[in-house]
C-alpha cells in the first residue's frame, strides 16, 4: 500500500509539474499572440492619425499656395497667412497650433498665436532640413518648443511653388496633452500592462508614467530587442522593464512616424492566473490525492481547453482560414480576450486596406513611369524593378538574386562597373555609367544608368536609379569617330587620324623611350592611271595599293591615305632598321600591283622616305618633314627606292 500511495502521490507530482509547464507555455503563447495583435493595433491606429494629420497638413498647404500665390509671386505679409490660418482653425482638433514658414525656415505665421515664435528660424533643426531636401511629410523627432516651453512633435509638410520648394506648413501636437496618444491613456491590459510609444532615435514619446516622457528608452544591455524594434523589429519577446522585474513585450513599427508602438504585460501578471490555479490543485491534490488525482487531470484538461482552442483559432487566423474566433466558454476572461482580438482583428483589416490602397495607388504612378527605374536597399540589393525596366532589360529581379543583374554586364565592363558601384555604396557618390547590356534574348544594349543615394539624417536607407537606353546614340557617335578618322575610299586612317596617332607614339617616346617609324610615299607614274583610265581605274588603284599595304604590314601598325596618292605608314615599338626592311618589302609588294584599261596593263612605284623619333623631335611636324624630304630624294635618285633620314 505504501509503495502504491508513493506511486500515486509520484504520478500525481508529476501531472501537476508537466500541467504547469504545459500551462505556461501556452500562457506565453497565446499572450505573445496577443501582445502581437494589440500592438500592431495600436499602431495601425497611430499609423492612421499620423496619416490623417500629414493628409490635412497637405490639404492645407495646397489651400495656401494656391490662393496666396494667386495675385504673383512673393511671401505674403504675416496678417494674411494669419488669417488663413484662423480660416482653417477646424484643424486644432488635430493639432496644438500652426505654423507657416518661408524657403529659409523663419516661422511667417501661427495660430493660436504664442508670443516669440513669428521670426524664430528653423533652417537647423532636423524637420526643416530633412523637408527641405527630401520634399516630402515628415514627423520632427520631440522638442521642448522655444516659444512655447512644451514638449512638442511638429508634423510638417513642404510648400511648393512653380515646382520649387517654397518652405513649410506644421501642426504641433503636445505630447502630454495633445490627442495623438489618447487611446493609450484608455488602454487597460490587467492591473499593469500598459502601452508606450517610442522614436526610432530612443526616444519616450508616450508612457503612463508621465516622468518617462521625452527620456531615452533603456540601454542595449537592460533590453536589447527593444534596441532591434528600434532598428525596425516587429516582434514579441520577454524582456526586463524599467522599473524591474520581467514584462512579455510585443513591439510594432509606425513607419510614417519613424516611432515604435509597444505593448508591455508583466510576467507575473500573466503568470499569477495559472500560478493561483496550480496552488489550489496543489492543496488539494495533497488532501485528495488518492482519491481525487483522475478528477484533477480532467479538470486541469478542461479549465485549459479554451485556450487551446483560443490558440488554434488564432492560428488559422493569422492563416487566412478563418476572420474571427468564435469560443463556447464559461470562462469570462477568455471570452473578453476573444472579443477583444476580434475588435482588433477587425480595426487591423480596416488599416490594411487602407494601406493597401494607398500602396496600389504608389505602384501604379511608378508602373506608369516611360522611364526605367530601380530601388535597392544599402547594401545594393534590388528591392523594386518598374515595368519599364523590366521591358528593357528583359530580366526581372528579386531579393533572392541580389548578384544576378551584374553577370548580364558585357565582360568587358563588368569589373569597372562593380568597382564603380562599390564606390558609390561606400562613399554615397552618385553612380554615373554607360555599359554594354546583354537583354534576356541575347540583344546588345548600351545603358546609362544613374543611381542616387537616399538618406535621412545622415543616415542612408538606400539608392534610388534610373536607366536610360542609348544604343542607337552610341552606335551615331561610334559611326562619326571613324569616318571622322578614316578615308572612305579605302578605309584607311585619313590625315586627321593619322596625326593623333603620330602624336600618341611620339609622347610615348618622349615618356617612355619606346621606338616607332614613319613611312611618308607617293605614287610613282600614277598621273597616267588618272589621266587616261579615268578617276574610276584611279580609285580602283589606290584601293588595291592599299590593301597590299595593309597586308604587308603588321597588325599593330597604323596605315593612312593622307589625300591624292599620298601615304603613310607608322610603325609603332619599331626600329629604323626593322623599318628600313618594312619599306623594301612594301615596294617590291607594290610594283607588282596592277590595273587593267583597253588592254593596257597600269603600274606604279613607291618612293619612299623613312625616319625614326630623333632626341630633338619636339612636334610631329619635325617627324613628317624629315620623313617627307627623304621620299623626295628617293624620287630625285630616280624613283621606286627606299631613303633613310
Amino acid at each position: 500500500m505504501i509503495g502504491l500511495a508513493v506511486t500515486w502521490v509520484v504520478v500525481a507530482l508529476l501531472l501537476m509539474g508537466s500541467g504547469r509547464l504545459a500551462g505556461l507555455q501556452l500562457v506565453r503563447e497565446t499572450n505573445f499572440a496577443h501582445l502581437s495583435y494589440e500592438s500592431r493595433l495600436i499602431a495601425d491606429e497611430i499609423t492612421a492619425q499620423v496619416n490623417d494629420r500629414l493628409g490635412a497638413l497637405e490639404r492645407l498647404a495646397a489651400r495656401l499656395d494656391q490662393q496666396l500665390h494667386r495675385e504673383g509671386d512673393g511671401q505674403p505679409g504675416e496678417e494674411v497667412l494669419r488669417s488663413e490660418l484662423k480660416h482653417n482653425d477646424s484643424l486644432l482638433e488635430w493639432f496644438d497650433g500652426l505654423v507657416v514658414a518661408d524657403a529659409d525656415g523663419t516661422v511667417l505665421a501661427d495660430w493660436p498665436v504664442v508670443v516669440g515664435r513669428v521670426g524664430l528660424s528653423t533652417a537647423e533643426t532636423e524637420y526643416f532640413r530633412f523637408v527641405a531636401a527630401v520634399r516630402r511629410p515628415y514627423v520632427s523627432e520631440p522638442f521642448v518648443g522655444r516659444a512655447s516651453d512644451m514638449p512638442l512633435v511638429l508634423f510638417v509638410v513642404p510648400r511648393r511653388h512653380d515646382g520649387e520648394f517654397d518652405g513649410f506648413v506644421g501642426g504641433f501636437v503636445n505630447i502630454h496633452s495633445g490627442g495623438l496618444f489618447q487611446r493609450l491613456h484608455r488602454l487597460r491590459l490587467g492591473s499593469g500592462g500598459f502601452a508606450a510609444v517610442a522614436t526610432a532615435s530612443g526616444t519616450i514619446l508616450y508612457h503612463p508614467d508621465p516622468s518617462l516622457v521625452l527620456q531615452p528608452v533603456p540601454t542595449v544591455d537592460e533590453n536589447a530587442m527593444l534596441h532591434q524594434a528600434l532598428d525596425g523589429w516587429q516582434g514579441e519577446t520577454v524582456a526586463r522593464l524599467i522599473g524591474g522585474g520581467e514584462a512579455y513585450q510585443s513591439f510594432a513599427q509606425v513607419w510614417p512616424a519613424d516611432w515604435v508602438a509597444g505593448v508591455f504585460l508583466p510576467a507575473e501578471q500573466v503568470n499569477a492566473p495559472l500560478q493561483s490555479l496550480f496552488r489550489r490543485l496543489w492543496w488539494f491534490g495533497v488532501a485528495f490525492a488518492m482519491l481525487l488525482l483522475p478528477l484533477m487531470w480532467w479538470l486541469v484538461r478542461h479549465a485549459l481547453s479554451p485556450l487551446h482552442r483560443l490558440e488554434t483559432q488564432i492560428d488559422e487566423v493569422g492563416e487566412g482560414r478563418r476572420s474571427r474566433v468564435t469560443l463556447d466558454t464559461r470562462m469570462h476572461e477568455i471570452s473578453r480576450l476573444a472579443g477583444t482580438f476580434n475588435r482588433v482583428e477587425e480595426e487591423r483589416s480596416t488599416a490594411l486596406e487602407r494601406l493597401q490602397d494607398r500602396e496600389a495607388f504608389l505602384e501604379s504612378v511608378l508602373s506608369s513611369s516611360p522611364l526605367g527605374m530601380f530601388v535597392t536597399d544599402t547594401v545594393g540589393i534590388i528591392r523594386y524593378m518598374n515595368p519599364a525596366l523590366t521591358e528593357l532589360t528583359g530580366h526581372a529581379f528579386s531579393a533572392r538574386d541580389e548578384a544576378a543583374w551584374v553577370t548580364f554586364i558585357h565582360a568587358a565592363d563588368r569589373q569597372s562597373a562593380i568597382d564603380l558601384w562599390q564606390h558609390s555604396l561606400e562613399t554615397g557618390d552618385d553612380f554615373l555609367r554607360q555599359f554594354r547590356y546583354v537583354r534576356a534574348d541575347g540583344d546588345l544594349l548600351w545603358l546609362e544608368v544613374h543611381a542616387s543615394q537616399v538618406a535621412i539624417d545622415g543616415r542612408t536607407i538606400g539608392f534610388v536609379g534610373t536607366v536610360k537606353d542609348i544604343t542607337e546614340h552610341h552606335q551615331e557617335e561610334a559611326l562619326r569617330r571613324w569616318e571622322a578618322e578614316h578615308d572612305p575610299l579605302t578605309g584607311l586612317l585619313n590625315r586627321r587620324g593619322f596625326e593623333r596617332r603620330l602624336e600618341e607614339a611620339l609622347a610615348e617616346w618622349h615618356k617612355a623611350g619606346t621606338p616607332s617609324a614613319l613611312m611618308l610615299f607617293d605614287l610613282d607614274r600614277f598621273k597616267p592611271v588618272n589621266d587616261e583610265g579615268g578617276h574610276a581605274l584611279g580609285d580602283e588603284m589606290l584601293r588595291r595599293i592599299a590593301q597590299v599595304v595593309a597586308w604587308e604590314v603588321r597588325r599593330s601598325d597604323h596605315v593612312a591615305r593622307q589625300g591624292g596618292d599620298e601615304f603613310g605608314v607608322l610603325l609603332p615599338s619599331c626600329t629604323l632598321a626593322q623599318a628600313q626592311s618594312i619599306a623594301e618589302t612594301l615596294r617590291e609588294a607594290v610594283a607588282d600591283v596592277f590595273v587593267v584599261h583597253r588592254g593596257r596593263e597600269y603600274r606604279v612605284t613607291l618612293s619612299i622616305g623613312v625616319t625614326a623619333f630623333q632626341e630633338g623631335d619636339r612636334g610631329i611636324i619635325t617627324v613628317i618633314e624629315r620623313a617627307d624630304a627623304a621620299s623626295y630624294r628617293a624620287k630625285a635618285a630616280g624613283r621606286n627606292q627606299v631613303e633613310i633620314a
